[in-house]
């Protein structure tokens, strides 16, 4: 059915603007009169989806937005101002493409008689369950200003260590690519022309002159395989981390690294007690706040866990009795801080310390890990070049010194 667009004046002489499904414009205003509103304008929505539809099918919801839009919308909500109309205001604000289309579609759904949560709920890779939950326990308590609030600061604090983690990254990713590029130019362009002169003599070339030489050839060569068998794999690798079995792997290895597997593990229980925290303080059972957080840890090894342990949960065990027994996925730390706030009753405040203290180890570890990572590079860089330089110039050495 065709889509309108309308500006609006309330019975207050408040302008309200949405989108209205109608067969034809005079079907649309009439609806929205018998709405009790005043209609100013009007327009087809035909139009601008064509420019639109684009831009939303490209772009994606960032946890970013999201953030944004529940601080937004948590004022709004708190200085009294109707849902529907928070909801509109809210999207004509936002940046992003989709995620202000997925919010016109969530105001039109609640002015149409649906609940918040139950609208969010329909657009699952913009708003998890975790957080359309948050919003029900919001709905029926009442203070869905503070929920927006409060999930807004959780989510923000999830998406900056996120964030910080990744960074450290980057740095050493930059300089590893550059690494292999360097190197395929050199093998490829630049090596060639120097051993041509080297292989014209006829002297006898040392191993690692011979070794650069073969190795350039087969460069030069075989360049196309060389990106066809790097493009294949990680095409394959791509769709074999989204498999079940994949994931479980990929999820082991982590784990295992030597220096990274410390950080990936608390990430995991960062993310873990956060929204478990979360969940139980908005008043959320425990069982389904165990079923949401497996969903956000986003790891397949504490997934399993955590529904092994929610299953055990509903039989009447304690939380912290299935951690004590993964002690290579839950620190001791966990399990054992866990049982002494189920026994005192003060749960929600050891997750809170718990997840301030890893998140403090976790900014330690990227410091220390950046600190470290600098002079292996250099080293290996060091390594590379000096390889290079004797290859060539041990042999041009001893052309000179025959002559």
């Amino acid at each position: 059915m065709p889509e309108f667009l309308y500006k609006a004046k309330d019975a207050t002489g408040g302008t309200v603007e949405g989108v209205v499904e109608a067969a034809t414009a005079a079907e649309a205003s009439a609806t929205l009169t018998d709405r009790g509103l005043n209609v100013v304008a009007l327009t087809s929505r035909e139009k601008r989806a064509v420019y639109e539809l684009p831009l939303q099918y490209f772009s994606r919801v960032r946890s970013r937005d999201v953030v944004i839009f529940s601080r937004q919308l948590s004022v709004l909500v708190g200085a009294n101002v109707a849902i529907v109309q928070a909801l509109h205001t809210v999207a004509r604000q936002t940046v992003s493409p989709k995620l202000r289309a997925i919010i016109n579609e969530v105001a039109n759904d609640v002015e149409a008689g649906t609940r918040l949560s139950v609208a969010l709920a329909k657009h699952p890779k913009a708003f998890h369950s975790f957080y359309v939950n948050m919003v029900r326990s919001g709905e029926t308590s009442g203070r869905l200003d503070e929920v927006l609030t409060y999930l807004a600061d959780q989510l923000e604090r999830d998406y900056d260590l996120v964030s910080k983690v990744k960074g450290s990254m980057y740095y050493p990713a930059f300089i590893v690519i550059g690494m292999f590029v360097a190197g395929f130019f050199m093998m490829t362009f630049v090596v060639p022309r120097l051993v041509a002169v080297l292989t014209e003599s006829g002297a006898k070339l040392p191993f690692a002159t011979r070794l650069l030489i073969g190795v350039s050839s087969f460069f030069v060569s075989f360049w196309w395989l060389i990106l066809l068998i790097v493009g294949g794999g990680l095409a394959f690798l791509s769709w074999y981390l989204k498999t079940p079995e994949g994931g479980r792997l990929w999820a082991t290895l982590t784990l295992r690294m030597p220096i990274f597997g410390g950080i990936f593990q608390r990430l995991a229980v960062v993310r873990m007690v956060r929204s478990l925290r979360t969940l139980l303080e908005g008043g959320v059972d425990a069982v389904t706040s165990l079923e949401i957080t497996a969903d956000v840890v986003d790891n397949p090894l504490y997934r399993d866990l955590i529904l092994r342990t929610a299953r055990e949960v509903r039989d009447g065990r304690p939380i912290s009795t299935v951690f004590a027994r993964e002690p290579k996925i839950i620190p001791l730390t966990v399990s054992q801080m866990m049982a002494v706030g189920e026994e005192t009753g003060k749960l929600t405040d050891i997750l809170d310390r718990l997840g301030q203290f890893y998140s403090r180890e976790i900014e330690n570890m990227l410091g220390g890990l950046v600190t470290l990572i600098e002079p292996i590079i250099i080293v290996v860089i060091g390594i590379a070049v000096a390889f290079m330089i004797l290859a060539i110039l041990l042999p041009i050495y001893n052309l000179s010194q025959a002559f």
